[in-house]
Protein backbone atom coordinates (compact mmCIF):
# COMPACT_ATOMS: atom_id res chain seq x y z
CA UNK A 1 0.00 0.00 0.00
CA UNK A 2 2.95 2.35 0.58
CA UNK A 3 3.66 2.47 -3.13
CA UNK A 4 0.08 3.49 -3.96
CA UNK A 5 0.52 6.87 -2.31
CA UNK A 6 3.91 7.37 -3.95
CA UNK A 7 2.66 7.16 -7.54
CA UNK A 8 -0.16 9.38 -8.81
CA UNK A 9 -1.98 7.13 -11.25
CA UNK A 10 -4.64 9.78 -11.85
CA UNK A 11 -2.10 12.07 -13.58
CA UNK A 12 -2.62 12.43 -17.34
CA UNK A 13 1.12 11.85 -17.87
CA UNK A 14 1.35 8.66 -15.79
CA UNK A 15 2.41 5.62 -17.84
CA UNK A 16 2.95 2.87 -15.31
CA UNK A 17 5.50 0.51 -16.86
CA UNK A 18 8.15 3.22 -17.27
CA UNK A 19 8.81 6.81 -16.21
CA UNK A 20 6.62 9.50 -17.75
CA UNK A 21 7.88 11.97 -20.35
CA UNK A 22 9.21 14.27 -17.60
CA UNK A 23 11.16 11.37 -15.98
CA UNK A 24 10.37 12.55 -12.48
CA UNK A 25 8.91 10.68 -9.56
CA UNK A 26 5.38 11.74 -8.72
CA UNK A 27 5.92 13.19 -5.26
CA UNK A 28 6.29 16.96 -5.60
CA UNK A 29 6.35 16.89 -9.41
CA UNK A 30 5.36 20.35 -10.74
CA UNK A 31 3.96 18.78 -13.92
CA UNK A 32 1.26 16.80 -12.11
CA UNK A 33 -2.02 17.24 -14.00
CA UNK A 34 -5.08 15.47 -12.72
CA UNK A 35 -7.09 13.69 -15.40
CA UNK A 36 -10.38 15.01 -14.13
CA UNK A 37 -13.43 13.95 -16.09
CA UNK A 38 -12.60 10.93 -18.24
CA UNK A 39 -14.27 10.91 -21.68
CA UNK A 40 -14.09 8.14 -24.27
CA UNK A 41 -14.89 9.01 -27.89
CA UNK A 42 -15.65 6.12 -30.22
CA UNK A 43 -15.57 7.52 -33.75
CA UNK A 44 -13.76 5.04 -35.95
CA UNK A 45 -15.41 5.10 -39.35
CA UNK A 46 -14.99 7.04 -42.59
CA UNK A 47 -12.19 9.62 -42.64
CA UNK A 48 -14.51 12.47 -43.53
CA UNK A 49 -16.87 11.59 -40.70
CA UNK A 50 -13.96 11.54 -38.25
CA UNK A 51 -12.87 15.01 -39.38
CA UNK A 52 -16.32 16.53 -39.09
CA UNK A 53 -16.66 15.08 -35.60
CA UNK A 54 -13.56 16.90 -34.32
CA UNK A 55 -15.50 20.10 -33.43
CA UNK A 56 -16.72 18.27 -30.32
CA UNK A 57 -13.17 18.47 -28.95
CA UNK A 58 -13.50 22.24 -28.66
CA UNK A 59 -16.70 21.84 -26.67
CA UNK A 60 -15.44 19.00 -24.47
CA UNK A 61 -12.37 20.97 -23.38
CA UNK A 62 -13.93 24.44 -23.23
CA UNK A 63 -14.35 24.36 -19.43
CA UNK A 64 -11.50 25.17 -17.05
CA UNK A 65 -12.22 21.89 -15.27
CA UNK A 66 -9.78 19.14 -16.29
CA UNK A 67 -10.90 16.64 -18.92
CA UNK A 68 -9.03 13.57 -20.14
CA UNK A 69 -10.03 12.50 -23.65
CA UNK A 70 -9.42 9.04 -25.12
CA UNK A 71 -10.37 8.66 -28.79
CA UNK A 72 -10.60 5.33 -30.60
CA UNK A 73 -10.15 5.94 -34.33
CA UNK A 74 -9.46 3.86 -37.41
CA UNK A 75 -5.85 3.42 -38.50
CA UNK A 76 -6.52 5.45 -41.65
CA UNK A 77 -7.27 8.63 -39.71
CA UNK A 78 -4.65 8.16 -37.04
CA UNK A 79 -2.04 10.33 -38.76
CA UNK A 80 -4.42 13.30 -38.77
CA UNK A 81 -5.20 13.06 -35.05
CA UNK A 82 -1.80 11.95 -33.71
CA UNK A 83 -0.34 14.52 -31.33
CA UNK A 84 -3.61 16.44 -31.08
CA UNK A 85 -3.39 18.80 -28.08
CA UNK A 86 -6.96 18.02 -26.99
CA UNK A 87 -6.65 14.23 -27.26
CA UNK A 88 -4.76 12.67 -24.36
CA UNK A 89 -4.76 9.14 -25.72
CA UNK A 90 -5.34 7.91 -29.27
CA UNK A 91 -6.13 4.24 -29.76
CA UNK A 92 -7.01 2.07 -32.75
CA UNK A 93 -9.59 -0.74 -32.78
CA UNK A 94 -8.49 -4.23 -31.85
CA UNK A 95 -8.36 -6.86 -29.15
CA UNK A 96 -5.82 -5.01 -27.01
CA UNK A 97 -7.87 -1.80 -27.08
CA UNK A 98 -11.07 -3.65 -26.22
CA UNK A 99 -9.50 -5.45 -23.28
CA UNK A 100 -7.73 -2.35 -22.01
CA UNK A 101 -10.82 -0.16 -22.08
CA UNK A 102 -12.90 -2.90 -20.51
CA UNK A 103 -10.73 -2.67 -17.38
CA UNK A 104 -11.15 1.09 -17.06
CA UNK A 105 -13.97 3.40 -16.01
CA UNK A 106 -15.13 6.50 -17.83
CA UNK A 107 -17.33 9.35 -16.72
CA UNK A 108 -18.73 9.65 -20.24
CA UNK A 109 -18.68 7.36 -23.28
CA UNK A 110 -19.57 8.99 -26.60
CA UNK A 111 -20.38 6.25 -29.11
CA UNK A 112 -20.74 8.16 -32.39
CA UNK A 113 -20.60 5.34 -34.96
CA UNK A 114 -23.29 2.78 -35.74
CA UNK A 115 -21.00 -0.12 -36.66
CA UNK A 116 -20.88 -3.36 -34.62
CA UNK A 117 -17.43 -2.95 -33.01
CA UNK A 118 -17.80 0.51 -31.45
CA UNK A 119 -21.44 0.04 -30.48
CA UNK A 120 -20.76 -3.28 -28.75
CA UNK A 121 -17.73 -1.76 -27.02
CA UNK A 122 -19.74 1.25 -25.85
CA UNK A 123 -22.41 -0.98 -24.37
CA UNK A 124 -20.07 -2.94 -22.11
CA UNK A 125 -17.34 -0.46 -21.07
CA UNK A 126 -17.78 0.62 -17.43
CA UNK A 127 -19.12 4.18 -17.50
CA UNK A 128 -21.19 6.61 -15.47
CA UNK A 129 -22.91 8.01 -18.56
CA UNK A 130 -23.25 6.76 -22.13
CA UNK A 131 -24.46 8.71 -25.14
CA UNK A 132 -24.75 7.78 -28.76
CA UNK A 133 -25.38 4.28 -30.08
CA UNK A 134 -25.08 0.81 -28.60
CA UNK A 135 -26.49 -2.72 -28.81
CA UNK A 136 -29.44 -4.28 -27.04
CA UNK A 137 -29.57 -7.95 -25.89
CA UNK A 138 -30.86 -8.91 -29.34
CA UNK A 139 -27.74 -7.45 -30.91
CA UNK A 140 -29.72 -4.65 -32.54
CA UNK A 141 -28.52 -1.07 -32.83
CA UNK A 142 -30.22 1.20 -30.32
CA UNK A 143 -29.75 4.73 -28.95
CA UNK A 144 -27.97 4.74 -25.59
CA UNK A 145 -29.60 8.01 -24.55
CA UNK A 146 -32.62 10.04 -25.60
CA UNK A 147 -30.28 12.64 -27.13
CA UNK A 148 -29.47 10.16 -29.94
CA UNK A 149 -33.08 9.53 -30.90
CA UNK A 150 -33.25 11.99 -33.81
CA UNK A 151 -29.97 10.77 -35.36
CA UNK A 152 -31.11 7.17 -34.84
CA UNK A 153 -34.47 7.76 -36.53
CA UNK A 154 -32.78 9.66 -39.36
CA UNK A 155 -30.85 6.55 -40.33
CA UNK A 156 -34.04 4.49 -40.54
CA UNK A 157 -36.30 6.89 -42.45
CA UNK A 158 -35.54 7.87 -46.05
CA UNK A 159 -38.37 10.39 -45.85
CA UNK A 160 -36.76 12.21 -42.94
CA UNK A 161 -33.18 11.96 -44.19
CA UNK A 162 -33.79 12.76 -47.85
CA UNK A 163 -36.63 15.28 -47.76
CA UNK A 164 -37.27 16.68 -44.28
CA UNK A 165 -33.97 17.07 -42.47
CA UNK A 166 -32.29 20.47 -42.70
CA UNK A 167 -29.79 19.98 -39.88
CA UNK A 168 -26.06 19.57 -40.43
CA UNK A 169 -24.11 16.57 -39.21
CA UNK A 170 -22.37 18.70 -36.59
CA UNK A 171 -25.65 20.02 -35.24
CA UNK A 172 -26.92 16.47 -34.85
CA UNK A 173 -23.73 14.94 -33.44
CA UNK A 174 -23.49 17.71 -30.83
CA UNK A 175 -27.04 16.86 -29.78
CA UNK A 176 -26.11 13.17 -29.58
CA UNK A 177 -23.12 14.04 -27.38
CA UNK A 178 -25.11 16.39 -25.16
CA UNK A 179 -22.97 19.38 -26.16
CA UNK A 180 -23.88 22.94 -27.13
CA UNK A 181 -23.57 23.45 -30.87
CA UNK A 182 -22.16 26.93 -31.53
CA UNK A 183 -20.76 26.34 -35.01
CA UNK A 184 -17.40 25.19 -33.65
CA UNK A 185 -14.88 24.72 -36.44
CA UNK A 186 -13.16 21.47 -37.37
CA UNK A 187 -10.26 20.82 -35.00
CA UNK A 188 -7.47 19.17 -37.01
CA UNK A 189 -4.10 20.86 -36.29
CA UNK A 190 -2.32 18.42 -38.62
CA UNK A 191 -3.86 20.20 -41.61
CA UNK A 192 -2.29 23.55 -40.70
CA UNK A 193 0.95 21.80 -39.74
CA UNK A 194 1.36 20.64 -43.36
CA UNK A 195 0.34 23.90 -45.02
CA UNK A 196 3.91 24.91 -45.90
CA UNK A 197 4.69 21.52 -47.41
CA UNK A 198 1.46 21.83 -49.39
CA UNK A 199 2.49 25.24 -50.71
CA UNK A 200 5.86 23.81 -51.71
CA UNK A 201 4.12 20.95 -53.49
CA UNK A 202 1.90 23.30 -55.45
CA UNK A 203 4.89 25.48 -56.40
CA UNK A 204 6.72 22.40 -57.65
CA UNK A 205 3.75 21.42 -59.79
CA UNK A 206 2.43 24.81 -60.91
CA UNK A 207 5.42 27.11 -60.67
CA UNK A 208 5.44 30.55 -59.06
CA UNK A 209 3.21 32.32 -61.55
CA UNK A 210 0.44 34.74 -60.62
CA UNK A 211 -3.21 33.92 -60.23
CA UNK A 212 -5.24 32.03 -57.63
CA UNK A 213 -4.86 28.28 -57.27
CA UNK A 214 -8.09 26.34 -57.70
CA UNK A 215 -7.89 22.72 -56.61
CA UNK A 216 -10.01 20.07 -58.31
CA UNK A 217 -10.55 17.19 -55.88
CA UNK A 218 -11.80 14.86 -58.57
CA UNK A 219 -12.53 11.61 -56.74
CA UNK A 220 -15.21 10.57 -54.29
CA UNK A 221 -14.53 6.99 -53.26
CA UNK A 222 -16.43 3.96 -54.50
CA UNK A 223 -19.05 3.37 -51.80
CA UNK A 224 -21.87 5.42 -53.33
CA UNK A 225 -22.52 6.06 -57.00
CA UNK A 226 -22.34 9.55 -58.49
CA UNK A 227 -20.56 11.41 -55.72
CA UNK A 228 -17.89 12.67 -58.13
CA UNK A 229 -18.37 15.13 -60.97
CA UNK A 230 -17.65 14.13 -64.56
CA UNK A 231 -14.35 14.16 -66.40
CA UNK A 232 -15.93 16.33 -69.11
CA UNK A 233 -17.11 18.81 -66.51
CA UNK A 234 -13.66 19.21 -64.96
CA UNK A 235 -11.99 19.60 -68.37
CA UNK A 236 -14.47 22.30 -69.40
CA UNK A 237 -14.08 24.13 -66.08
CA UNK A 238 -10.27 23.96 -66.30
CA UNK A 239 -10.31 25.68 -69.68
CA UNK A 240 -12.63 28.42 -68.39
CA UNK A 241 -10.55 29.13 -65.30
CA UNK A 242 -7.23 29.00 -67.14
CA UNK A 243 -8.44 31.65 -69.58
CA UNK A 244 -9.20 33.87 -66.59
CA UNK A 245 -5.72 33.53 -65.09
CA UNK A 246 -6.37 30.80 -62.53
CA UNK A 247 -3.94 27.96 -61.94
CA UNK A 248 -5.72 24.63 -61.66
CA UNK A 249 -4.29 21.82 -59.52
CA UNK A 250 -5.64 18.28 -59.82
CA UNK A 251 -5.84 16.60 -56.42
CA UNK A 252 -6.47 12.98 -55.57
CA UNK A 253 -5.25 9.67 -54.26
CA UNK A 254 -4.30 6.40 -55.98
CA UNK A 255 -7.90 5.90 -57.10
CA UNK A 256 -7.80 9.13 -59.13
CA UNK A 257 -4.49 8.50 -60.90
CA UNK A 258 -5.97 7.61 -64.30
CA UNK A 259 -8.74 10.20 -64.07
CA UNK A 260 -6.38 13.05 -63.22
CA UNK A 261 -3.97 12.08 -65.98
CA UNK A 262 -6.84 12.09 -68.46
CA UNK A 263 -8.07 15.51 -67.30
CA UNK A 264 -4.55 16.94 -67.46
CA UNK A 265 -4.04 15.56 -70.97
CA UNK A 266 -7.40 16.74 -72.30
CA UNK A 267 -7.08 20.17 -70.71
CA UNK A 268 -3.83 20.77 -72.66
CA UNK A 269 -2.06 22.48 -69.78
CA UNK A 270 -5.08 24.21 -68.26
CA UNK A 271 -4.96 21.75 -65.32
CA UNK A 272 -1.83 20.23 -63.76
CA UNK A 273 -1.68 16.85 -62.04
CA UNK A 274 -0.07 17.24 -58.58
CA UNK A 275 0.37 13.49 -58.11
CA UNK A 276 -1.66 10.80 -56.40
CA UNK A 277 0.87 9.13 -54.09
CA UNK A 278 0.95 11.61 -51.21
CA UNK A 279 0.49 10.57 -47.60
CA UNK A 280 -2.75 11.71 -45.99
CA UNK A 281 -1.08 14.64 -44.14
CA UNK A 282 0.72 15.67 -47.34
CA UNK A 283 -2.55 15.56 -49.26
CA UNK A 284 -4.17 17.66 -46.53
CA UNK A 285 -1.39 20.22 -46.96
CA UNK A 286 -1.99 20.44 -50.71
CA UNK A 287 -5.70 21.01 -50.17
CA UNK A 288 -5.00 23.63 -47.50
CA UNK A 289 -2.64 25.52 -49.82
CA UNK A 290 -5.31 26.10 -52.48
CA UNK A 291 -7.24 29.35 -52.70
CA UNK A 292 -10.45 27.44 -53.47
CA UNK A 293 -11.38 23.79 -53.91
CA UNK A 294 -14.00 22.24 -56.20
CA UNK A 295 -15.01 18.84 -54.88
CA UNK A 296 -17.68 16.26 -54.36
CA UNK A 297 -18.99 15.19 -50.96
CA UNK A 298 -15.82 13.39 -49.92
CA UNK A 299 -12.61 13.48 -47.85
CA UNK A 300 -11.08 16.33 -49.85
CA UNK A 301 -14.12 18.43 -49.06
CA UNK A 302 -13.69 17.86 -45.33
CA UNK A 303 -9.98 18.68 -45.50
CA UNK A 304 -10.79 21.94 -47.30
CA UNK A 305 -13.38 22.82 -44.67
CA UNK A 306 -10.90 21.97 -41.91
CA UNK A 307 -8.37 24.31 -43.54
CA UNK A 308 -10.98 27.10 -43.90
CA UNK A 309 -10.51 27.06 -47.69
CA UNK A 310 -13.54 28.30 -49.68
CA UNK A 311 -15.19 25.26 -51.18
CA UNK A 312 -17.62 24.59 -54.02
CA UNK A 313 -19.26 21.24 -53.35
CA UNK A 314 -21.15 19.29 -56.02
CA UNK A 315 -23.91 17.01 -54.73
CA UNK A 316 -25.26 14.08 -56.69
CA UNK A 317 -26.44 11.12 -54.63
CA UNK A 318 -25.89 12.49 -51.10
CA UNK A 319 -27.63 15.01 -48.85
CA UNK A 320 -26.43 18.61 -49.08
CA UNK A 321 -28.12 19.90 -45.88
CA UNK A 322 -25.91 17.70 -43.68
CA UNK A 323 -22.73 19.50 -44.80
CA UNK A 324 -21.60 22.54 -42.79
CA UNK A 325 -19.51 24.96 -44.87
CA UNK A 326 -19.27 27.64 -42.14
CA UNK A 327 -20.24 30.30 -44.64
CA UNK A 328 -17.25 29.61 -46.90
CA UNK A 329 -18.32 28.45 -50.33
CA UNK A 330 -21.39 27.09 -52.05
CA UNK A 331 -23.30 23.88 -52.56
CA UNK A 332 -24.41 22.97 -56.07
CA UNK A 333 -27.12 20.33 -56.00
CA UNK A 334 -28.10 18.28 -59.02
CA UNK A 335 -31.57 19.09 -60.39
CA UNK A 336 -32.39 15.42 -60.99
CA UNK A 337 -35.68 14.32 -59.44
CA UNK A 338 -34.30 11.20 -57.73
CA UNK A 339 -31.73 13.11 -55.64
CA UNK A 340 -30.69 12.11 -53.02
CA UNK A 341 -30.57 8.34 -53.13
CA UNK A 342 -27.30 6.93 -51.66
CA UNK A 343 -27.37 4.22 -54.31
CA UNK A 344 -24.30 2.04 -54.61
CA UNK A 345 -24.94 1.51 -58.30
CA UNK A 346 -26.83 3.58 -60.84
CA UNK A 347 -27.53 3.19 -64.57
CA UNK A 348 -29.58 6.35 -65.07
CA UNK A 349 -28.39 8.42 -68.02
CA UNK A 350 -27.79 11.28 -67.95
CA UNK A 351 -26.75 10.85 -64.33
CA UNK A 352 -27.27 13.35 -61.52
CA UNK A 353 -23.67 14.55 -61.92
CA UNK A 354 -24.09 14.95 -65.70
CA UNK A 355 -26.79 17.53 -64.98
CA UNK A 356 -24.44 19.81 -63.02
CA UNK A 357 -23.24 22.26 -65.66
CA UNK A 358 -19.73 23.71 -65.97
CA UNK A 359 -21.31 27.17 -66.18
CA UNK A 360 -22.96 26.82 -62.76
CA UNK A 361 -19.72 25.59 -61.18
CA UNK A 362 -17.71 28.31 -62.92
CA UNK A 363 -20.05 31.01 -61.58
CA UNK A 364 -19.75 29.60 -58.04
CA UNK A 365 -15.95 29.50 -58.28
CA UNK A 366 -15.83 33.13 -59.37
CA UNK A 367 -18.04 34.15 -56.45
CA UNK A 368 -15.86 32.16 -54.08
CA UNK A 369 -12.64 33.69 -55.33
CA UNK A 370 -14.11 37.18 -55.19
CA UNK A 371 -14.99 36.68 -51.54
CA UNK A 372 -11.36 36.01 -50.54
CA UNK A 373 -9.59 38.58 -52.70
CA UNK A 374 -8.62 41.85 -50.95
Amino acid sequence: MAHESRWKTDCRYFVGDRPCVFRRECEGCPEYSKMGRRVLVLKIGALGDVLRTTPILRALTASEDPVHVTWVVGEGARSLLAGHPRIDRLLVPGFETSERLGAEHFDLVLSLDKDPYPTALATRIPATERRGFGRDPHGSLVPLHASARYAYDLGLSDQTKFFENERTYQDMIFEVAGLDWRHQEYDVPAVADHLESGRAGLRAALGDGPGPVVGFNTGAGDVFANKAWTEDGYVDLAHRLHREGCRVALLGGPGERDLNRAIALRSQGSAVDTGCDHSLPEFAGLVAACDLVVTGDTLGMHLAIAAAVPTVVLFGSTCAPEIELYGRGEKIVTPISCHPCYRRECDISPSCQDLITPQSVHDAVKRGLASVRP
